[in-house]
């Protein structure tokens, strides 16, 4: 070889971010958003009131719900509210229809919405909130497990960028004070490493740990050589009950609140949900788990108890060392432990990363691009794939909030609609950029994202009774915080609009390029 390493390093280093920069960079806009994924979905459902309710009495008021309108069904999955999520959600299954017909599908569970303090159903806009951006983040609206598997290879890609960017860099900590503005590609080459060195054990982190949330589906043969029982991997690893199968005999269920308060003192934490499986039989079971955001690791350790005489069947578990290293890096990939002060710093780490992918795809065509000289096809394709991208996803999710307010609380179909206009936008705005020239379509774009951004506020105002200015005046600082939140990126895009208007500086120093071995 003739190269050097650093200079191997240098090519793996580009060409890894240019393959999967651009779901990398929608990797990282929707995950950074993930961070306030309650938060989003309380926006989006203006109807429903701040949460009061401890877990206990919001668990008896679900189970007595489920008993009046549910008593049948097979099993129930309760999840429980909290400060941030202020309502309970139960997935309840029916029991097992007869062998459905070939071509039949088996019933799925429906999800049940209800008030935590009465139990009665929660009439809300229907929405999938901040769920929908948290699921694209790794599922990227693809089939499973397509869409999570080409999630996997891009992390994998995003890993190998990092580690081949750290041997390139050699002069990594003098390029964390170094930011010069206007002098073209050494500037996009100054903005790629200060954003990439200033967060780099997070970027690193985030990345490591995101590949580990999805570890058994890449890595499926430890698990198949040493577990030929899955119910037995989960009950192990999970802290799941048995399934035992149902007596025959009818028995009330015990009741619930005096099980989670003494489930709270034996997990030390909060309860977060519930598994109750055959409600009404002699052996039913009531399983009752902590939650993640009282620990660093997000594997909710669980106390079974019988369901007809409350008498405690199982436990907390402790997990294995393996269990819980994987709970600890699930856990620190969610944050779900997080209070508003970190969840803030995290959610600011996470623009660094998208700064970092954003400023690498620009650097790729400003590095290429020579005076007087035409484009070749690669460059053109490069920066009109960038524009769809760094300009076009913020003008979808501007889009779906909108939608969010616009489309009619109680149409039918609405969360589809809600998504289905997320992804009509940003296709509109790839295709209608080709129609221009591409520095006014990155200006257009940008202020195209501006204005819809400062709108939601305004949509916001007008069709609701949460305002900005009604927000500040009762004291409702979830919603202060998301309209002031979308006022900042519009101000950060107009800005962006302005300055992609400017005339375009093209030669960069020879230290510059010599860097890039462009």
């Amino acid at each position: 070889m003739t190269r050097s390493l650093r200079q191997s390093m240098a090519w793996i280093h580009g060409w890894l971010g240019l393959l999967a920069g651009w779901i990398l960079f929608a990797m990282f806009v929707t995950g950074t958003t993930s961070y306030f994924r309650p938060e989003i979905t309380r926006w989006m459902q203006p109807e429903l009131p701040p949460n009061r309710t401890a877990p206990a009495q919001a668990a008896q008021s679900a189970v007595g719900q489920l008993l009046r309108t549910n008593a049948g069904d097979e099993q129930w999955f309760i999840t429980l509210p909290d400060d941030r999520d202020v309502v309970t959600e139960v997935f309840a299954v029916p029991k097992p229809d007869a062998t459905p017909a070939p071509g039949q599908r088996r019933r799925r569970a429906p999800e049940i919405v209800l008030d935590p303090a009465t139990g009665a159903p929660v009439h809300a806009r229907d929405t999938l909130g901040g769920e929908h951006l948290y699921r694209f983040h790794f599922q990227l609206q693809l089939p499973h497990p397509w869409g999570r598997w080409l999630a996997g290879v891009c992390a994998m890609f995003m890993l190998g960028a990092i580690i081949s960017g750290v041997v390139t860099h050699k002069r990594i900590f003098a390029d964390f004070f170094t930011l010069r503005w206007n002098k073209g590609q050494r500037s996009w080459l100054d903005a790629h490493n200060v954003s990439a060195v200033l967060a780099l054990p997070y970027h690193a982190v985030i990345t490591y740990t995101g590949l580990m949330t999805l570890v058994l589906m890449y890595l499926p043969y430890p698990l198949a050589v040493n577990y030929k029982d899955p119910s037995r991997f989960m009950r192990e690893a999970y802290s799941m009950p048995a399934e035992t199968p149902a007596s025959g005999r009818p028995a009330p269920l015990v009741a619930i609140a005096p099980l989670v308060r003494d489930a709270e003192a034996r997990l030390g934490g909060a309860a977060s949900r519930m598994i109750i499986r055959h409600p009404g039989d002699a052996a039913a079971t009531v399983a009752i788990g902590s939650g993640s955001d009282s620990s660093l690791s997000a594997r909710a350790r669980t106390v079974v108890y019988s369901g007809a005489t409350g008498a405690i069947l199982q436990q907390p578990i402790e997990a294995g060392p393996g269990v819980s290293t994987v709970g600890v890096m699930l856990g620190l990939h969610m944050a779900r432990f997080a209070a508003p002060g970190l969840r803030w710093v995290l959610f600011l780490l996470g623009l660094t990363g998208c700064a970092m992918v954003g400023t690498g795809l620009l650097l790729w065509t400003a590095a290429r691009r020579r005076p007087n000289a035409a484009p070749f096809f690669g460059l053109r394709l490069v920066e009109r794939l960038n524009i769809a991208t760094i300009a076009g996803l913020p003008i979808a999710i501007a889009a779906y909030f909108l939608a969010n307010r616009l489309i009619a609380a109680g149409a039918e179909g609405r969360a589809d609609a809600e998504v289905a206009t997320m992804f009509y936008a940003w296709g509109a705005v790839a295709l209608l950029q080709l129609a221009r020239p591409a520095r006014q379509a990155w200006r257009a774009s940008f202020a195209l994202g501006a204005l819809l951004f400062a709108g939601i506020p305004v949509v916001n105002a007008l069709t609701t009774t949460r305002g900005l200015w009604s927000s500040v005046r009762t004291g409702d600082w979830l919603f202060v915080s998301f309209d002031l939140s979308m006022l900042t990126t519009a101000l950060v895009l107009a800005v962006a609009a302005w300055r992609a208007g400017r005339p375009r500086v093209t030669k960069a120093p020879r230290r510059a390029r010599e860097a890039l071995h462009v």
